[in-house]
């Protein structure tokens, strides 16, 4: 669906995803399931709310995720 975003947990991302990275993970999510790019000023509002919301379920998933197996296998935060 969101072909731009990249998988954002070890051993995929060499290093724990950044704020800014999650972020732009839920922006691009928001943006095509909204099918708005940009949001009109009335909707703003709503759109920075479920940026917000899906930042934090990303942060919450990549916090509790287990990885299991391979030399490089921790607990992604």
């Amino acid at each position: 669906m969101c072909r731009s975003i990249k998988t954002l947990r070890p051993p995929v991302l060499a290093e724990e995803a950044t704020e800014d990275e999650i972020r732009a993970a839920a922006l691009q999510y928001v943006r095509k399931v909204s099918g708005f790019r940009a949001p009109a000023a009335h909707n703003r509002e709503v759109f920075d709310r479920a940026v917000d919301a899906v930042t934090e379920a990303t942060a919450t998933l990549l916090a509790d995720l287990e990885v299991r197996g391979g030399a490089g296998a921790r607990r992604a935060s």
